[in-house]
């Protein structure tokens, strides 16, 4: 099984590269891991509407090419399912189950997601109504992905 994470920005806090790290070697246990980290635009704070759209085609014009045709797309965004932890890892166990081998999380930057990454996205997946900062939301994102595997592998993890 094949986890790619697609992530616009870099991180920049170490607290969030310690515990990043600390997933990575967990998940290694399940999975291989792949983490890509995107250029993410300059936006102005005076950037009209027009402005905003046009960085986020330019972010997902460089998400888009990432993505294999072959690879299961989970768009991470605010108008998404809301899953519980559970329902997350049977998402994720009937993907394998019948036979996907790659998926790819996709985290957008500050402006979030192109329309056509959106459009791409075979799920769209929500963590709350609530907007984190996309390096926060990758550790999130990691340590659910962990959960997740160990409820499918039916193995102890807090509540």
């Amino acid at each position: 099984m094949k986890i790619s994470l697609i992530c616009v920005g870099k991180l920049k806090e170490k607290y969030l590269t310690m515990g990043i790290n600390e997933y990575k070697k967990r998940l290694g246990r399940y999975c291989r891991l792949e983490i890509t980290e995107l250029t993410d635009e300059r936006t102005p704070d005076t950037a009209s509407p027009a402005m905003e759209e046009a960085i986020k085609r330019k972010e997902g014009e460089r998400i888009l090419k990432l993505l294999k045709e072959d690879s299961y797309c989970i768009a991470l965004a605010i108008e998404g399912t809301n899953l519980s932890s559970v329902e997350l890892a049977e998402k994720l166990d009937k993907l394998f189950v019948s036979g996907q081998s790659h998926i790819s999380f996709i985290i957008g930057g500050s402006l979030g997601l192109s329309d056509e990454v959106l459009s791409r996205a075979d799920y769209k997946l929500s963590f709350s109504k609530m907007t984190f900062p996309h390096q926060l939301m990758r550790l999130i994102l990691m340590e659910q992905v962990y959960r997740s595997y160990r409820i499918i592998k039916n193995e102890p993890y807090h509540k």
